[in-house]
């Protein structure tokens, strides 16, 4: 009877998605791909408490005290002493353009004041735009002066380290002084939201072309391949904007985020990270056959750039091989531009290095692109 479960019909449609799956190596490489994808980063590059994290020192007075409390922050693992700064403003140079996360400053007569007991100060500035990062070496500061104390001030010295506070750390913690992580969140959401939808955007409606029979006609006049990937990125350019206007209004008004930069460096930046997503979603429409396979590549894409590109953690936390990656990503240098602009105050000088880095990552993608759209057209 035909209502009868047969096992020769189930093995029989079986086999057909078997053999459909096998044909389907794109879908294939996602289910493989994103779980190994997913346990590689999370088990090896994502670092909830940043480590080793670059510091700079400003040091003005140089004694035994001093070379103990830096060989403890050092021995924390908190900090990566990178160097010696001279004044102020190389030490807010630093922290303003991302070189360093921390800048100590050991005032003149230190040494001299701690065995008056005066009880003197270090500074400790900290890039508070994303307090996660510094959060771990700041708590850390009074155990590791305590430690310091203890050790160097023995014997006929020993009187100086029995003051209440022998020394006082003042944290300084500048473009976010409270510590809130919408400041930090917010900026870096931008990137996100416009890789994603740039990306998903202009591949799937690139593939539903294809399939509609729509791009063989435009293959068969005589456009060539740049044409055409300009016309077909240039209408998405205005999504962009859309987003990008409406991203700003609403961080301003719901989360105070501050706009302390230049407008026009901004506006640089942000459409040179609109076009080269835009090119990626070209690129992901010359190897995806349907639309479903569009959308899959370009999930794909997401998950590296929100996990190392810096957006949810520390990159400066991550091993070197997943900065490396993180390196090739546009949303790694956008965020970074984007929070020196908004946060930071950075005019186009300041971000001179990171347009680089994301016009290096057009080109390179552009190329591909190119390439294989003429392989298409062959």
């Amino acid at each position: 009877m035909r209502w009868r479960f047969s096992l020769a019909r189930l093995w029989a449609v079986l086999a057909k998605e078997f053999i459909q799956m096998r044909r389907d190596k794109v879908t294939f490489v996602m289910m493989i791909g994103v779980p190994i994808m997913q346990l590689l980063i999370f088990g090896y590059a994502i670092n909830s408490d940043p480590r080793n994290l670059p510091t700079l020192v400003e040091m003005a007075d140089e004694g035994p005290v001093t070379r103990a409390i830096i060989m403890g922050m050092q021995t924390s693992t908190y900090f990566d002493f990178q160097g010696i700064v001279t004044s102020g403003e190389q030490g807010d140079a630093a922290l303003r353009d991302g070189s360093a996360n921390f800048v100590v400053v050991i005032p003149p007569d230190f040494e001299r004041d701690i065995l008056r007991g005066r009880s003197p100060e270090i500074l400790l500035s900290a890039d508070g735009s994303d307090p996660t990062a510094v959060g771990g070496g700041t708590a850390a500061m009074s155990s590791i002066i305590d430690r310091a104390v203890a050790q160097t001030l023995t014997g006929p010295l020993s009187y100086a380290g029995v003051a209440t506070q022998p020394i006082r750390v003042v944290v300084h913690r500048q473009y976010n002084p409270e510590g809130n992580t919408s400041i930090n969140i917010v900026p870096g959401l931008l990137g996100i939201i416009l890789s994603l939808t740039m990306v998903m955007i202009t591949a799937v409606a690139i593939v539903r072309e294809t399939e509609k029979g729509t791009m063989e006609t435009l293959i068969a006049t005589p456009v060539r391949p740049m044409e055409v990937m300009l016309g077909k990125i240039l209408p998405y350019v205005l999504v962009g904007y859309v987003q990008t206007a409406v991203f700003l209004i609403v961080s301003s008004v719901l989360f105070s985020v501050p706009f302390l930069g230049s407008e026009f460096a901004f506006f640089i930046g942000f459409n040179l990270y609109i076009v080269v997503n835009l090119a990626l979603g070209f690129l992901i429409s010359t190897i995806a056959r349907s639309q479903m396979q569009a959308m899959q590549i370009s999930f794909f894409t997401l998950l590296p750039t929100i996990l190392l590109s810096g957006f949810m953690f520390p990159f400066a936390a991550m091993p070197g091989w997943a900065q490396g990656i993180g390196s090739a990503i546009p949303a790694t240098h956008f965020l970074r531009l984007v929070r020196k602009v908004m946060l930071k105050g950075a005019d186009l000088a300041d971000i001179l290095g990171d347009l680089a880095n994301i016009s290096a990552i057009m080109l390179v993608i552009v190329a591909v692109a190119l390439k294989r759209y003429r392989q298409t057209l062959d």
